[in-house]
């Protein structure tokens, strides 16, 4: 409203008074007269500039006329012969003032920051005096129209804010000045206007000059030749209307062969381009700006206008062009060639000073919404009033995004990205500050979303702000250019009433500031924090200050933020730090309250390993929190947000994000908590209903290119960050996360006609992926260099791709199995980068272009004829038929720099036009037949366009450079018209339109989606929009598709008998296969396509012909895994549900030193959660009660952790802390137990005689322990230690004389001992980390290390076998890089493998390396060589066999050794990254072992690989059993499902779930079904419950009755009813035959479900009418039981039992979830553990309603088992002291106590005689025990680890009498 006076228009002249000189002044030989023309009185200044006579308005530079109409009209006249000056002062929105002065006496344009000099000249003529341009002689009354908006955002880039002052000087004649929001038009009525349909306004009354009434504006009347198109105009007596810009003179140099008298002067000129002066792009871009295009092929040239004026002397003059574009901005001219004749409505539209075809509407673009989070930080996530919006910067856009239906508001104006945000209560004002420049601020109006204000800040970098809660004060806090940290405080008051924000103070202070807030209830009042302090601020007298809360011991924590929160007596800070502390601080008496630290939860999964005080040990790095009225939110960096009460009591909510949280804020109704991630994940959680929204995720890194495509409505996207993401255009969610961690992803691109994608890598890797089934279809590897350009025919039957190295491929993709046709050579650029304009297909797939194959020439050829003949083989070719070649450097000769080739684009045809651009900054229009220009777009950018489309109606063209879009009006052939815009931090990389042409991308920083607001031309017909090939335009859909679920089994399984590889590969990587990760980055893969030919299973299970296979399924849009088979770089797609974050956030992060070596042939242990070893009571002797009878698994984590001895038959590998020594024949095992830590590695001797096993270093313990084994006795003979933390490699030496031992990254020690006395010989430190060992056998007194670049040789001298080392270095040409294997060849050859791939070999002798080749894509971890051949495995999963007989020769031939000598014999690839292998003497047969946790026997002869071993690599959750006792089936975080042999302990199936972690199993009971319907129910983390048919070998249901994870579930008695209970505490209800939900309980609502049982009521009927029973139980510590008829609906609570929380523990400061079981051989008893504040085991009586008998435990039990016949109870630890609350010694056989740590013990409890005995094995806490139904067998499992026990003797009594319920 304060705006609303000065429109429609402002007469300065009546505003100011002017005559009577009060609110203006004058000076000189001013008066006012009369004009005879106008009739009315004008003023006139008559002295010289010299003279200093002038007008200003208003009286003094401290005043300020205060107007903001953008167009500020002058109406006056020049006097004839002399000099006048304009002046004006303009005010911009950053408060800078800009003088702009405009004046005939300047020669020139001429700029700085702050002033701009315009030369204007008005008249018909101009005279010279003594070289100096004088005015013109014959001066008219003139009206020059300035658009000073436009003027300052081109030439100084800044926001117009209002007219501050005028003044005019020297001699002229002035009626007034006047400022408007509207452009006036001279030259038409409004009768006109209306007629013609013009957007223009008639100039008012009292502005316009009377023209007589036979005179008119323009008419054309001239008959003389022009040079060019003209505008021609002839003026009323005495008045001229100068455009709607100052008229500049042309550049030196231009032509004007119009002014006879050589000074060109004024006439009526129609604005089309601008001079070519450097402009600045405009700083704000919430609508577009204008952008001039100079017509013809000279851009620096203005064109030329031709005037006659009335009364003037017929001269011609030159007419430049002006600065800035009218209103209408996008207006193309319309040009008539002179002299010719023009119809009534023509010269009615000719009337028009601009005369363009309009390009409406200005704006035509509109930001409808950006993908992307953070760019500065991942901070400054802010709540709206009402919690119904979040406000988030991305990058250098602000965004407000409804959380209810996802609608963006963009905030549009910063160049830089956004550093700090902050919003006042009342949601008015919004405060932006943006990195560069300088701390630029900007002040919205966030309810229209309109800059207020733009200002700059003292600091030289802004890094918080904060308002106060009425918004009248901001605080901001940042560095300045010293460094120096500045606290500055404006006043906002006046803003939103259109004032200015005022400095109210700025201080300079010496500590740290990590965050800073003004106080909700006090706006004088702030605090902040950082490192080591915490300061309470004060403004007060104009003046900041602050004081020091005095914070004792906890002044040298890093506080990371704080927050004013209430308290029961006022106001209280908090303030939180990296440590996990939490200060409460009073800050009315500047002390702290409270200070509580955040200490992790002991649970099972956690890597906690001992007890934590209040003041030792790693806390919680909290990163952010908040409060509310009753709650305070934490972000921590190990992924959690957790929600607390204000007494942090206890944790109320939390939730696991898949990265770091870097902060959280609370809505202002408490509700929601919102959280941002590292990782560019914004979301919030949702209290009242526990769940978890993802709003956001982001790439990490700018993105390179993107693909559209059209049946679905998708984008794909390809970043630095080394992901490929599938979007959906109409929600822009994400779909699909495609990782790939070694190779980065480079281009991209959809097929047309199908559901797949193509992606280009930087290895040179082509692969397409399945968008519905989340399989790899192909992986092709055509080049040698990164790819460079990807493009599929749009009728799909083609794709082509191009490298760096200059290779063109061609493909057939018109199948599901895309395959290579040809493949050329140097036919591509060599120099190129991948960019998405590289390759480009014509819209009929006829035509091909590419830039080659130099950057100066383009290349068009015919795609179709590059097909070959069916049958023909693949070959390369040397020369492509091509249509022609372009040479773009002769298309402009007259540029001093050659032009070369950037991007090119195909137009819609016929015509079919191709569309280049060029270095020189031209978009050349070529025909794509003859190569002829067609036309060309000068200077569409500053500089080189890398990315350009064309609209499918040609009538857009879409041009990118920098950080500048630009939408062309295409089919404007002379001056099209054109409209920028900005909103990008950094280069665009690629434009696109969207596939219903609609709307259009940019991607860059972020990926921007904009919407074309006007009216889309239909395609002509012809057109590529009407042509059959072209792309529909289709909707996209919201929906992302569910994937099918496939089913697969295991493969060489089960094993009977010694291995007899068969022809065929038992690993069949077809196309569903997928990668699955392990924790050291190597990858298994699943077997989709179907069984191998060795697998069996048995006649029970088996169903005619059909062998197993396995599961893969993907749950939700993109979820699943994506790989290649036989690719070495993983490929990882992650689901991205909108629930809960990621549950697959259990993997903790390793605690590994800093200076661990980049390769994975280094041994890490894993990470463990039990506590630290303690003595312990171990049976052994004759009357052992359970035997140790099984190991199932191998241990993948070790590294050259398997030994074979083929002539003896002694095979041994490690599980664990486990030697397991297998009978090969006959599948018996032996197990050496004695280690307390996982083993590393083995070594045997050479006779087989002895072994050596080391494991990783305990925490008693100071070293590692390596044992020396009797293999014929299997006993220990010797232990020994030295190193600190764990043994890398173990050798022996050819004699077995010696033992070598060689320690970590972290010890860094070689090591050397005699086998004769077991004792130390020598030992030396080594100075880098070495990754391998190895003696030489033919010279015992020699051995070999590799590591970091170098091969270092050791001799052993003296009788005390001292060690002498020589260190080679690798040769330059090998490059930098670490040697990671190493094995002696034939004497004196040393073969060495690198993390890069490469091996080289070496002459020990001369100590010379003469030989290397790229033997495998990834990092070699094994080398074997025997004879003449060389075995290489990599972590590319790829084992290799080589022929190297001819290396020996090749070291004598010295530089003329070539790598071609060695070739590779065979290739296997197997499901992981190779860490151990042994192979015979002759290399024809082998053991080999992955990280997959599998070994492999790998028969070279054969060609193929056997599973020998294999077992789960993630943790295990469930073991369950068959009603017959003759299978038994596991679950695990891996989500696969394994079902296996009773008997044989084999692997018979194995059901597999993507990117889930299954967490709970149940089998279907013996009532349910015939044997041949077995079932098993499985729960998942996403919620999912799957059913899978053992006898069919498929999963028959999927259903989805819980949001969060499920936790337990079980079968009803009768096995037609499931039950299932979740992490919210919720119970289902189902039914499987009909997949329905028909109950759901929340009595244990807010407490993870940890146990669901159901049986039949054989046992009395416990106050209850029903016939199943069963009960759940919580992790609060309360267990329901039930009664239920489930036929009829009916259930009803039969028992509550409850404990209060436990106050003092001596283990974890909260204890485990309840565990609790029906007794076997009672039935009305339950059996508890974790129920109380005591560590026991509790029999609960349902008949007498209370505990009858209590069992003391030394720690609360994670695992419990009861046995089905005899009265034993298994249980597994939680950890704790030895011995705590354990009143009764443990039996115990042996008088010698074996020290293993007590929570990793299986603790058998015999409940009659009260005995106990602890039993070892594990590495780990036991999380799982389970008896068999058989009651003869107990399973055990720590992490991934099973042991299978077998319960002897009396024990075992009673055999499977009752085959009981199993617990949960």
């Amino acid at each position: 409203m304060a705006k609303a006076w000065q429109r429609p228009f402002v007469n300065v002249f009546r505003h100011c008074r002017v005559g009577e000189w009060r609110r203006c002044s004058r000076e000189g030989d001013v008066a006012a007269v009369t004009d005879k023309s106008l009739r009315c009185a004008v003023y006139r200044i008559r002295d010289a500039p010299s003279a200093g006579g002038y007008i200003q308005l208003p009286g003094t530079s401290m005043q300020s006329l205060g107007l903001t109409g953008h167009y500020l009209y002058v109406l006056f006249r020049p006097l004839p012969g002399k000099h006048f000056i304009i002046q004006l002062d303009v005010a911009t929105k950053d408060g800078q003032v800009v003088r702009m002065s405009f004046s005939n006496l300047f020669k020139e344009f001429k700029s700085t920051a702050t002033w701009l000099q315009f030369p204007l000249i008005c008249g018909a003529g101009a005279a010279t005096k003594g070289g100096t341009r004088v005015g013109a002689s014959d001066a008219r009354w003139t009206c020059l129209q300035l658009d000073l908006r436009n003027i300052l955002l081109v030439y100084v880039n800044r926001r117009y804010g209002h007219l501050k002052s005028v003044k005019l000087c020297a001699s002229l004649l002035v009626k007034s000045l006047y400022t408007s929001d509207l452009c006036f038009d001279p030259t038409l009525t409004v009768a006109e206007a209306q007629r013609a349909r013009l957007r223009v306004t008639p100039v008012p009354r009292e502005m316009a000059f009377p023209v007589p009434e036979d005179e008119s504006w323009f008419p054309s009347d001239s008959s003389e030749a022009s040079p060019g198109p003209v505008q021609e105009s002839r003026s009323p007596p005495e008045a001229d209307f100068l455009g709607r810009v100052p008229r500049l003179l042309p550049h030196p140099g231009a032509s004007s062969s119009a002014a006879q008298d050589g000074a060109p002067s004024a006439g009526p000129i129609a604005p089309c381009q601008a001079p070519s002066v450097p402009r600045p792009l405009p700083e704000v871009s919430l609508f577009c700006e204008p952008s001039e295009v100079p017509t013809g092929s000279e851009p620096s040239a203005p064109a030329h206008a031709r005037h006659k004026h009335a009364a003037g002397n017929g001269d011609d003059v030159s007419a430049p062009k002006p600065t800035v574009e009218p209103a209408v901005r996008g207006d193309v001219a319309v040009h008539k060639p002179f002299g010719g004749k023009q119809s009534k409505q023509e010269v009615a539209l000719a009337k028009h000073p601009f005369q363009k075809r309009s390009f409406l509407p200005d704006p035509i673009l509109r930001l409808k919404g950006v993908v992307g989070f953070g760019g500065h930080s991942t901070k400054w996530a802010l709540w709206t009033k009402d919690g119904s919006a979040v406000v988030y910067p991305c990058h250098a856009v602000v965004v407000v995004l409804r959380t209810d239906t996802r609608e963006q508001r963009c905030l549009l104006g910063h160049t830089d990205k956004v550093s700090a945000l902050a919003l006042d209560g009342d949601n008015v004002l919004l405060a932006s500050a943006q990195a560069r420049p300088s701390s630029m601020l900007r002040l919205w109006d966030f309810g229209t979303g309109a800059c207020l204000s733009l200002f700059r800040s003292p600091a030289h970098t802004l890094c918080s702000l904060s308002f106060s809660r009425g918004g009248a004060l901001l605080c901001g806090v940042g560095k300045d250019r010293q460094g120096r940290t500045v606290v500055v405080a404006w006043g906002t008051a006046q803003v939103g009433r259109g004032g200015e924000p005022v400095l109210l103070a700025k201080t300079h202070t010496g500590v740290d500031i990590q965050a800073f807030e003004v106080a909700f209830f006090d706006e004088t009042r702030m605090a902040s924090c950082g490192q080591g302090s915490v300061r309470l601020w004060r403004l007060r007298g104009g003046q900041l200050r602050s004081c020091p809360v005095d914070l004792g011991e906890h002044r040298v924590l890093e506080l990371t933020d704080l927050a004013f929160g209430p308290a029961h007596d006022g106001h209280m800070l908090y303030v939180c730090g990296r440590s996990g502390h939490i200060l409460e601080i009073d800050h009315q008496h500047m002390a702290v309250r409270h200070a509580r630290r955040l200490l992790p939860v002991w649970t099972p999964g956690s890597p906690v390993s001992q007890k934590q005080t209040f003041g030792s040990g790693p806390g919680i790095s909290i990163s952010s929190l908040s409060t509310s009225q009753a709650t305070c939110a934490v972000g921590s960096e190990d992924g959690y947000l957790r929600l607390w009460p204000l007494d942090f009591s206890s944790v109320l909510l939390e939730a696991e994000h898949e990265g770091p949280v870097t902060w959280v804020r609370v809505s202002p109704d408490g509700l929601r908590v919102l959280s941002a991630t590292s990782l560019g994940h914004l979301g919030f959680l949702d209290v009242p209903s526990r769940e978890y929204r993802v709003l956001v995720r982001s790439h990490t890194a700018p993105v390179l290119a993107l693909a559209t495509e059209c049946s679905h409505g998708q984008l794909a996207t390809v970043s630095q960050d080394h992901t490929v993401r599938v979007w959906d255009l109409a929600t822009l969610q994400q779909l699909h996360d495609l990782r790939s961690p070694e190779e980065a992803p480079c281009t991209v691109a959809f097929h047309p006609t199908r559901p797949a994608l193509f992606c280009g890598f930087s290895s040179g890797a082509v692969r397409s992926f399945s968008l519905e089934s989340a399989e790899v279809l192909a992986a092709h590897r055509c080049h040698q260099g990164p790819v460079t350009g990807l493009a599929a025919s749009p009728d799909g039957s083609l794709l082509f791709s191009s490298c760096s190295s200059g290779t063109l491929a061609q493909y057939h993709c018109a199948a599901t199995q895309c395959r290579v046709l040809r493949v050329a050579a140097n036919v591509v650029c060599r120099d190129a980068h991948p960019t998405p304009n590289a390759l480009v297909l014509s819209g009929d797939s006829h035509l091909l272009a590419f830039v080659g194959p130099s950057k100066y020439v383009v290349t068009v050829m015919n795609a179709a004829s590059l097909e070959e003949p069916a049958g023909c083989a693949r070959q390369p070719l040397t020369a492509l038929p091509q249509l022609l070649r372009v040479d773009v450097r002769a298309l402009d000769l007259a540029s001093a720099r050659l032009a070369s080739a950037v991007a090119l684009c195909f137009g819609p045809g016929p015509p079919g036009h191709l569309l280049v651009s060029t270095s020189s900054s031209t978009v050349v229009v070529l025909d794509s037949t003859s190569g002829r220009v067609v036309r060309e777009l000068p200077a569409v950018h500053s500089g080189a366009c890398p990315s350009l489309a064309l609209s499918r109606d040609a009538r857009f063209l879409l041009t990118a450079a920098d950080r500048a879009i630009k939408l062309w009006d295409y089919p404007t052939q002379a001056c099209p018209g054109c409209q920028v815009y900005i909103g990008h931090s950094e280069p665009v990389r690629a434009v696109a339109f969207a596939p219903d042409q609609q709307r259009l991308l940019s991607v860059g920083d972020a990926i921007f989606l904009w919407d074309i607001l006007g009216p889309l031309e239909r395609s002509p017909p012809g057109s590529a929009g009407d042509s059959p090939g072209a792309p529909p335009t289709c909707e996209a859909s919201p929906d992302a598709r569910q994937l099918e679920d496939v089913v697969s089994g295991a493969h060489g399984l089960p094993r009977q008998q010694v291995p007899k590889p068969s022809q065929a590969s038992p690993l069949q990587l077809g196309v569903c296969a997928g990668l699955l990760r392990d924790d050291d980055g190597a990858f298994s893969w699943s077997d989709e396509e179907g069984p191998s030919e060795e697998s069996h299973i048995p006649e029970g299970l088996r169903q005619g012909s059909s062998l197993p296979v396995l599961v893969k399924e993907a749950s939700g849009a993109g979820d699943g895994v994506w790989g290649s088979p036989g690719d070495p770089r993983g490929l990882s797609m992650h689901p991205h549900p909108h629930g809960w974050p990621s549950a697959q956030g259990t993997r903790k992060a390793q605690v590994c030193p800093s200076a661990r070596p980049d390769c994975y042939k280094h041994f890490v242990a894993r990470y463990k959660t039990s506590s630290l070893p303690k003595s312990a009571s171990v049976s052994r002797g004759s009357a052992e009660r359970l035997l140790l009878k099984a190991v199932m698994g191998y241990n993948g984590n070790g590294r050259a952790n398997v030994v074979w001895k083929p002539d003896t038959g002694f095979f041994a590998y490690t599980s664990g802390c486990l030697v397991v020594v297998e009978d090969l024949h006959s599948g018996a095992q032996q197990h050496w137990l004695g280690h307390p830590e996982e083993i590393s590695t083995l070594a045997l001797s050479h006779d087989a005689q002895v072994l050596a096993s080391a494991s990783g270093c305990g925490s008693t313990a100071s070293c590692c322990q390596i044992r020396i084994w009797n293999v014929p006795g299997g006993s220990c003979r010797q232990l020994i230690s030295y190193h600190s933390t764990a043994v890398q490699a173990l050798a022996f030496s050819p004699d077995d004389e010696l033992l070598v031992t060689l320690g970590d990254y972290g010890d860094r020690t070689l090591a050397l001992w005699s086998m004769a006395t077991c004792e130390l010989l020598s030992a030396t430190c080594l100075p880098e980390p070495v990754h391998g060992v190895a003696f030489n056998p033919w010279d015992a007194g020699e051995l070999a290390c590799v590591g970091q670049c170098a091969v270092t040789l050791w001799l052993l001298r003296g009788p005390n076998a001292s060690l002498q080392g020589r260190r080679e270095p690798l040769p330059e040409e090998l490059g930098a890089g670490e040697l990671t294997s190493l094995c002696y060849g034939a004497a004196p050859l040393l073969y060495c493998g690198s993390n890069a791939g490469q091996v080289c070999v070496w002459d020990t002798s001369a100590s010379r390396c003469f030989l290397a080749w790229e033997a495998d894509d990834g990092e070699i971890g094994v080398l074997l060589c025997s004879g003449t051949r060389l075995v290489s495995g990599s972590n590319t999963r790829r084992l290799r066999l080589w022929a190297v007989g001819a290396v020996p020769e090749l070291r004598c031939k010295d530089s003329r050794a070539r790598s071609s000598s060695v070739f590779m014999e065979r290739e296997l690839t197997l499901d992981g990254a190779v860490v151990s292998a042994v192979f015979h003497d002759t290399m024809d047969m082998g053991v080999v072992g992955t990280t997959a946790g599998t070994l492999w026997y790998v028969s070279w002869v054969e060609g193929s690989s056997t599973r020998l071993i294999s077992g789960h690599r993630s943790k295990v959750n469930e073991v369950v059993f068959s009603p017959s006792a003759s299978h038994w089936a596991t679950c695990s975080d891996d989500g696969s499902v394994r079902v296996w042999s009773l008997a044989s302990m084999e692997l018979l199936i194995q059901f597999q779930v993507l990117n889930q972690s299954c967490l709970c199993l149940a089998w279907s009971p013996a009532s349910c079904a015939r044997p041949e319907q077995q079932q098993v129910a499985a729960g998942y983390s996403d919620g999912t419950l799957r059913v899978f048919s053992i006898s069919r070998i498929a999963m028959e249901l999927k259903m989805h009755p819980h949001r969060a994870a499920l936790t337990a579930i079980a079968y009803s008695a009768d096995g037609q009813t499931i039950l299932s209970g979740d992490k919210d505490g919720l119970v289902a209800v189902s039914r499987p035959r009909t997949g329905m939900t028909f109950r759901v309980l929340s009595d244990h609502r807010g407490a993870l479900i940890s146990t669901v049982q159901s049986r039949s009521k054989e046992h009395g009927d416990f106050g209850a009418q029903w016939g199943d029973l069963w009960l759940a139980a919580s992790s609060d510590q309360r267990i329901s039981v039930w009664a239920a008829n489930w036929p009829q609906g009916h259930c009803e609570l039969v028992d509550w039992l409850s404990s209060p929380s436990p106050t003092l523990m001596e283990g974890p400061s909260q204890p485990p979830s309840s565990l609790v079981a029906f007794c076997p051989w009672d039935g009305s008893l339950l059996v508890c553990a974790g129920l109380g504040v005591r560590p026991e085991v509790v029999f609960y009586s349902l008949h007498q309603k209370q505990v009858v008998e209590r069992i003391p435990l030394p720690f609360f039990a994670v695992s419990l088992s009861l046995s089905p016949g005899a009265r034993l109870v298994a249980v597994g630890f939680a950890g704790g002291g030895a011995g705590v609350g354990d009143p009764r010694p443990s039996a115990c056989l042996d008088a010698a106590p074996c020290h293993l740590p007590t929570e990793r013990v299986l603790r058998l409890v015999d409940c009659e005689s009260g005995t106990m005995q602890d039993f070892a094995g594990h590495d780990d806490l036991v999380q799982l025990c389970r008896f068999a139904p058989s009651a003869r067998l107990l399973f055990s499992a720590a992490h991934s680890e099973i042991l299978v026990w077998e319960v002897a003797g009396p024990w075992a009594a009673g055999g499977a009498s009752g085959s009981g319920p199993l617990l949960g």
